[in-house]
């Protein structure tokens, strides 16, 4: 049952969460299926590409990040109506296996619906970050988000 609503949430709001290990084979696996480069699947070739080491495809980062995000929706109730859409991703270093990443979200803004009253839409300025505190992605998330039902 939803317990945080449109009307509970403030702007510059921030909020940390989330703990995902990277690993090897989840890397190679998910190259395999959906992101096949060099870089991604063959040791050798990412030893001699720009990243000089196997790494993960961003896709993959992105993947890793919803994970977290539903998990932490599902810990504080977050009244999600999903998604219509992202701003701005940007990669912005590379993920290797043993990194661990965690998520960060501000929210910079908010608005009733003009055509569904039973909701609200924000934006979230939201950022992934490896063990070091660097961001590895960032992007600008809009949701939608249920009102306190009357």
């Amino acid at each position: 049952m939803p317990t945080l609503y449109f009307e509970d949430m403030e702007i510059g709001r921030i909020q940390n969460f989330g703990s995902y290990k990277v690993t090897k084979e989840e890397m190679l696996d998910f190259a395999g299926k959906y992101d096949p480069q060099s870089f991604h699947t063959d040791e050798e070739a990412a030893k001699k590409s720009v990243f000089g080491a196997l790494c993960t495809s961003g896709w993959h980062t992105g993947a890793m990040t919803m994970s977290m995000l539903v998990a932490n929706m599902k810990a504080t109730g977050f009244a999600s109506l999903g998604s219509p859409g992202l701003d701005n991703l940007n990669w912005k270093l590379p993920v290797f296996a043993g990194d661990v990443l965690s998520v960060q979200n501000e929210l910079i803004e908010k608005r009733e619906s003009k055509s569904r009253p039973n909701l609200g839409l924000v934006k979230i300025k939201q950022k992934t970050l490896n063990q070091k505190g660097e961001t590895v992605m960032e992007l600008t998330a809009n949701a939608m988000v249920a009102k306190r039902p009357v």
